[in-house]
This record gives structure tokens, sequence and C-alpha cells, in this order.
């Protein structure tokens, strides 16, 4: 499989054990240290170990879950930095999904100033997203996202047998962004990925790489978010409001099924205020509920979303910002949306659930 080169960095593809050998061997790192959970540690890491010609780890562990991308569990990253004499030519190495890639790579960007780091995504979401773009850091006030930095790794290295540890959920998870990356960006891919129904007999490699190719075409051209790069928001405008509220019940949602609720409801708003025609709106729309279903979002949290959308990085001058597809393969952003329009989006995801469900 051919590998991805970017400006300052490379991704390496499927076959990775020479590359990273090479890499550290390259690298006459000071110590390595390997940030895990408690998944991680238990069924990647001795992957890791067993593929690395260094052996001499630092191995720090943090609880799994997006309740835990929080300040308190950097400050217990840096505390276990710091125990450990890691000096500023050591070598951090992120082995997880995105919790661990966007928090690890922000400790590893704010420690000392900054340390060397390298993503080893694990999941699904995370090699076709996280893994590139360089955007780091933690929720703060139930915002998604709303402390960090740009900073990009020195290499990313997408193993896809780690992929067999995954839950078929885990795996539809992220499924959904490189369903995001195709509406946006690619038709003739939308057609591949709409006639996917099997997620567990899929060759993810051809997709990973295939939605790898469209982020770095994007985030090389506007790299610190300006304007183009705010495509690939589409769908989390409205998904990390439902997330974060969902995280806070009994029965959170994994992320790509918040976005998967974020892309009904946005692609209703791309027909609402961007002409999106109405055949497409109900591809979409069929193709989202009959891989993830639906979950109803309560009515009378709507006011609570506004208040989180509100408060989304994206935004300007107290407007809530929006990506919008129209058609689909193309994006338009910085598309306003009023809170009736949102209310709006939010109903109709609503009646498309209890369609299915009556």
């Amino acid at each position: 499989m051919q590998n991805i080169y970017l400006q300052d960095y490379s991704i390496f593809l499927d076959d990775v054990w020479e590359e990273w050998n090479n890499f550290i061997q390259k690298g006459h790192y000071s110590k390595l240290v390997v940030l895990v959970d408690e998944n991680t540690k238990t069924y990647c890491l001795p992957l890791l170990l067993k593929n690395s010609v260094h052996q001499n780890w630092q191995v720090i562990e943090i609880p799994s879950g997006e309740q835990h991308k929080t300040l308190s569990t950097c400050e217990l990253i840096w505390a276990a930095l710091m125990d450990a004499d890691i000096d500023r030519k050591a070598l951090m190495v992120n082995l997880g999904g995105g919790v661990i890639g966007d928090m690890g790579g922000f400790c590893a960007s704010t420690y000392k100033r900054g340390i060397d780091f390298v993503q080893f995504p694990t999941t699904l979401l995370a090699q076709v997203d996280a893994s590139i773009g360089g955007k780091l850091g933690i929720d703060f006030h139930k915002v998604k996202n709303s402390i960090g930095v740009f900073k990009n790794p020195k290499a990313v290295f997408i193993f896809t047998d780690f992929l067999q540890t995954l839950s078929a959920r885990e795996l539809r998870s992220g499924f959904a962004e490189i369903i995001k990356h195709s509406l946006i960006a690619d038709t003739a891919e939308w057609e591949r990925v709409k006639s996917i129904s099997l997620l567990e007999k899929t060759d993810w490699m051809k997709f990973i790489y295939s939605s790898l190719l469209v982020k770095q075409r994007i985030v090389e051209f506007d790299p610190f978010e300006k304007g183009l790069r705010k495509a690939l928001n589409f769908g989390h405008t409205v998904g990390h409001a439902v997330e974060s509220y969902f995280l806070e019940t009994n029965s959170p949602l994994l992320h790509g099924e918040a976005i998967a609720i974020g892309m009904i409801a946005e692609t209703y708003l791309s027909h609402r205020q961007a002409e999106l025609s109405t055949k497409q709106l109900q591809e979409v729309t069929s193709y989202l509920l009959q891989l993830y279903g639906g979950v109803p979002v309560p009515t009378h949290v709507y006011e609570d979303l506004l208040g989180l959308m509100a408060k989304d990085k994206k935004n300007e001058y107290q407007q809530i910002n929006f990506s919008l597809i129209q058609p689909i393969g193309s994006v338009h952003v910085n598309k306003i949306a009023d809170k009736q329009a949102i209310i709006e989006s939010l109903n109709y995801y609503n009646q498309m659930v209890k369609a299915i469900t009556d």
C-alpha cells in the first residue's frame, strides 16, 4: 500500500514495522514513552513491543473514554512524565483511538514546551480522521476540543491489524468519518461507500487510504482552519453538541454515532439553506438511518444543544457556523443557520427516526 507524504511528516500504512524501527533508530531518542488506556494496553501494546527493536519503554496508562479527555487527565500524564524524568529528547507514542491521539499529542506538545510524538492510531475513527491534520486538544466545560493546539506529529503509523480488536460498534463509529469525507469531497467514493452494509467484511485499507487523501488535500491547503478546512466539520456542529449531551446520560453515544445524527441534521440544513436536492437529502438520510439506526434527541434539550453549538470553536461573531453540502461531493463553508433552522433540522431527524421505528 502506498504511503502518504505531507509537508513535514509521513503516514505509513499497513506493513509499518520496518519504517517504525527505522524511525526510532534514526531519532536517537533519550527515552520512549507510550500512552495507552486499559484496552490498548491489553490488545495493542504487546504487538507494538513485539515488533519494536527498542524495548526500554515507559508506559503511561489512562482510563479510556471521552469523559476522561479532560485537563485533570492531562495533569496525570504530565505528572507521570515528570516523575519518570522525561526530557525534551524523548518521544511519546500515542497508542490508541482519538482520545489518546488528541490528548497525548496535546500533552507532548506542551510538556517542557514540547517533545516529539508519533501517532499509532488503533481505531478506524482515529486512522481515518484524528491521525492526520495536527489537531490536538481536550474537552472543557462540556465543549469538545475547545482547549488545544495545532501541532503535527513526527510520523503516523497505521497498522490495520489493530482493527481486529474492535467491536462492530466501534467500526461503525469510525465509518462515519469515511462517510463524511465522501459526502464533502468525492462523489465517486460516496457511491462506493453507500454500497457497504456489512462492515465486518469490508476491506478497510482501501477506504482508509482514499479517506486520508481527501483530508490530506484539505489540511495541506488550509492547515490552521481559516477557511476550507472547516469543510471537515460537516456533521460536527450538531454532532458534537449531541455527543456532549449524551455523554452525561446513562446511554452515551460513540463519536461516530453522534456525527451520524449531526450529518442527517446538517444535510437537512444543506437542503433548506444551500438547495441540496430532496433526492440527495433522502439518499443521505436513508443510508445513515439504515446503518446507524436512530436515537431520538429529546426536544426538551434543544436549548441546551443550541447553547453548546454557540460555543463551537468554528463560530465567528456569535453566529453558529456550519459546513453544508451541495451537491454531494462538494461543500460550502461558513454558512450561518439561525436558531429556528437548527431546531427544524433536529425535528427532521426525530421525524425520520420515528418513521423507521413506528
